[in-house]
């Protein structure tokens, strides 16, 4: 099957809520990945999820926030803005947080593409939880 050469601008309104309760803008997505637009709302803090079969990188491009990852023995608590960039290995429990009076806002590379809502499951999480927690 012959790819598709594809272009698509940032969508005014979310596609969907992600799993961990942010807003999800579909981006540009092939056979090998996929990419979103994933916005927090300030003071808002995810539902802690893993993901079953994908891994994901995050660029970050507006506000301040905190993401938790732990795989295996690593654990870790890391302050993000703009410029900076992180991975969710698969099976890594993660949650993130909105920190400033601004929105985090940043893109995330899915690979391979998104597969929907049942690949990410409710895991034990390092905040409590202000958004919509993910359905198992």
């Amino acid at each position: 099957m012959k790819q598709q050469l594809e272009y698509k601008e940032l969508p005014k309104d979310r596609d969907a809520m992600a799993p961990d309760g942010s807003e999800i803008r579909l981006l540009a997505e092939t056979s090998r990945g996929s990419m979103v637009h994933c916005t927090l709302d300030p003071g808002e803090v995810s539902a802690p999820v893993a993901h079953r079969t994908v891994e994901e990188v995050w660029y970050f491009l507006e506000g301040t926030g905190q993401v938790w990852r732990r795989h295996g023995d690593q654990e870790q608590v890391v302050d993000v803005a703009q410029g900076g960039s992180l991975s969710i290995p698969v099976g890594a429990h993660f949650q993130f947080r909105a920190t400033g009076d601004r929105p985090l806002r940043f893109v995330i590379v899915t690979m391979p593409p998104w597969p929907g809502n049942d690949e990410a499951y409710s895991v034990p999480g390092h905040w409590p939880t202000s958004s919509r927690p993910p359905s198992t």
